[in-house]
């Protein structure tokens, strides 16, 4: 029976076992008391007691104390069958076991009372424990649900303004183009302006849902991949290419160092990340200033294309967070000035790097440019070469 278990019988029940233990003892020894010196007969009755205390408590050893005190004078100190003490060499040997045996039964007891406050302290530990845990989960469960919720109204509020902007332009438009056809009060100047702000609209809008579909094929991997030898001047050349329409406000110089090697990566989708840097920097920097693109080999087998700007440059602390979904930087009038959008650009741009081996991150600029913004991709190696039928 566990240690627990006997402390739960009850009081009357456990002085009875301690006391009945030292009688059995005690008439175990008898036949043998010719053969026995009183210290034997006294250190095994001290033993019994010590089992006691250590058992069922102080006042259970108490009453083994006693009875052994009882039974070691009775039947094993002379004159047997009397509690009449003769010599003093029994008088030290009554008196030594009557001090060892109270003093040994209460130390065990009060050792059997600290242990089962332990275990009670450790239990309260336990359950306080169980309660912080459990506590700390339902606020970790808040909180989650609290982001969560926060997100799905950011996303709301996002996707509100940048469906009903766009629309409401079409819209407008339409509207106009259609009451010129009964009234002819356009000329063809102002219609071909109303048939721009549809066209450029109606783009806003596509872009809004390749952005939407292109995060969640990230967020999902299934975006679909073609790695092979792909030549940085083309990747810089058809990045450039696409955005010559928004970059026609401002100077762009291109910097690419000669011979550079192949790098290993889907050239279109690596081509759209340098469309999409362009286009931050050119959204985010005004009119008139230089936009660089440049080209070089750095580190071990790694080739860095970067997008340099002259506008008012990203604080450190938002370096990280602008790659985050739906945050977007710049001022609330920079923002709106440049388009809005959902803020997944550069996010859907860090999907794409990091699944091609590669690294993306903002730094200061260098000589006179305030933002630099840095890819890192692997140069294609001899084993991919050889393993690609496309390679030159």
């Amino acid at each position: 029976m566990a240690l627990g278990g006997l402390g739960n019988l009850g009081r009357g029940i456990r002085n009875a076992i301690a006391i009945g233990t030292v009688i059995t003892v005690t008439l175990a020894f008898l036949p043998f008391r010719e053969f026995l010196t009183p210290t034997e007969v006294a250190l095994t009755l001290l033993l019994v007691v010590l089992f006691a205390s250590t058992l069922f408590g102080s006042t259970s050893g108490l009453f083994a104390s006693v009875c052994a005190i009882l039974c070691f004078n009775f039947f094993f100190l002379p004159p047997f069958h009397t509690f009449d003490i003769t010599g003093p060499e029994n008088w030290i040997a009554f008196g030594t076991f009557v001090i060892t045996a109270l003093i040994a039964g209460q130390l065990s007891g009060y050792a059997r009372r600290r242990a089962e406050e332990s275990i009670g302290r450790q239990k309260e530990i336990e359950r306080l424990y169980d309660e912080l845990r459990s506590a700390f989960e339902q606020a970790s469960e808040a909180e989650a649900l609290r982001k969560s919720e926060k997100l799905k109204s950011a996303l709301l509020d996002a996707v509100t303004h940048d469906l009903r902007t766009p629309l409401t332009s079409i819209k407008a438009s339409v509207t106009t183009l259609l009451e010129n056809m009964r009234s002819s009060v356009l000329d063809v100047e102002s219609q071909q302006e109303f048939l721009e702000i549809i066209d450029e609209e109606t783009d806003r809008l596509d872009e809004f849902i390749e952005g939407i579909v292109g995060i969640a094929k990230i967020e999902a991997n299934a975006f679909e991949l073609r790695r092979r030898s792909a030549s940085v001047d083309e990747i810089i050349t058809n990045a450039l290419e696409r955005a010559d329409r928004i970059t026609g406000d401002h100077s762009v110089k291109v910097r690419i160092e000669p011979d550079l090697p192949s790098v290993y990566a889907d050239a279109s989708s690596i081509a759209e990340v340098v469309f999409t840097l362009i286009d931050n920097a050119a959204k985010y920097s005004s009119s008139g200033t230089i936009i660089e693109v440049s080209a070089k080999p750095v580190g071990q087998g790694q080739i860095e294309i970067a997008v340099q700007d002259q506008g008012k440059g990203i604080e450190p602390a938002m370096r990280t967070r602008v790659f985050e979904k739906f945050v977007r930087g710049g001022s609330e009038h920079e923002i709106h000035k440049s388009g809005g959008g959902l803020g997944l650009g550069l996010a859907i741009a860090k999907g794409i790097v990091e699944s091609q081996g590669g690294t993306i991150s903002i730094r200061d600029g260098e000589n006179g440019f305030t933002t630099r913004f840095q890819v890192i991709l692997p140069v294609m190696s001899d084993e991919e070469n050889q393993d690609n039928p496309d390679s030159d």
